[in-house]
């Protein structure tokens, strides 16, 4: 899902899943979408391996700004975390205008059902977005306390420095811009992003920021398909991750599968995505 950049939601410019067509008239809406990307990279580093994944999720909104609702993806190599290898998002939270913009306060419990325990964490999220003409703006910021699966369990892939049981925090500050072309069914989008968090490897041989404090960007473009639900998107996604600032954490920082075994998984890579709308 995220309220944080997930190449789940590519196609619909956002860090979180934008849902926008509404079921049914009433005080509460029912929204979301199913989208097919050839990458899921979260703040620019892959969960799938470099590999495709199907993503989708569902929101119900109250016109008086409250929201809930859940997103999941598949997940392989660096992302995985047994079991179904899958993310299951679970989010809330409260929209409000605010002048000409509308402020956004809530929670996202990630969730990784039947894979390794004391990975699930809890990340409260803050974000600004408004409208300047053809243009639309976002600007965010993430903090997960201190818990479980984001501490620094240990310093290297070959866990020469044990700390099992550590708890660390998470920062994230993003932002997003899109915009329409005129008269046509094409939108641009850009985003940064920065993380500032554990540099090491937590409970799973995983992090969320896998180096510590990086920044992770995408430039890009849908195409809104006339007379269907459907949007295609392309992007390009990377990061600042050195080369050098991988080596600690491989063989776990680098792809898996037989066909592309040891590439990075946080260098630029183009991402497409096929997403579907209700």
């Amino acid at each position: 899902m995220k309220y944080q950049i997930a190449c789940a939601a590519l196609a619909l410019m956002t860090s979180a899943p934008a849902f926008a067509q509404e079921e049914a008239e009433g005080p509460v809406t029912v929204s979301g979408s199913v989208a097919l990307v050839s990458d899921y990279r979260f703040r620019g580093v892959s969960q799938t391996d470099k590999g495709m994944a199907i993503q989708g999720g569902i929101t119900a909104t109250h016109e008086s700004g409250l929201y809930a609702g859940t997103w999941a993806s598949n997940l392989a190599g660096w992302g995985q975390f047994g079991g179904s290898n899958m993310e299951l998002d679970l989010f809330a939270g409260y929209a409000i205008p605010l002048g000409g913009a509308t402020l956004d306060v809530g929670l996202t419990w990630y969730m990784y059902p039947s894979g390794a325990d004391k990975t699930d964490f809890a990340e409260p999220y803050v974000k600004l977005s408004s409208e300047f003409g053809p243009v639309k703006g976002l600007v965010g910021v993430a903090y997960a306390p201190k818990q479980q699966a984001l501490g620094n369990w240990c310093s290297d892939a070959a866990c020469t420095v044990a700390d099992p049981g550590d708890k660390e925090d998470n920062l994230y500050i993003w932002g997003d811009v899109s915009g329409a072309v005129p008269g046509t069914p094409v939108s641009l989008k850009a985003h940064l992003g920065y993380s500032d968090g554990n540099p090491g490897l937590g409970p799973n041989g995983t992090s969320v920021a896998p180096t510590g404090k990086y920044l992770d960007w995408l430039v890009g473009a849908d195409v809104a398909i006339p007379g269907t639900p459907l949007t295609l998107g392309v992007a390009y996604v990377d990061t600042d991750i050195k080369r050098s600032d991988e080596t600690y954490l491989r063989p776990n920082f680098m792809v898996q599968d037989a066909d592309d075994f040891g590439e990075s998984i946080a260098r630029g890579q183009v991402v497409f995505s096929l997403t579907a709308a209700f």
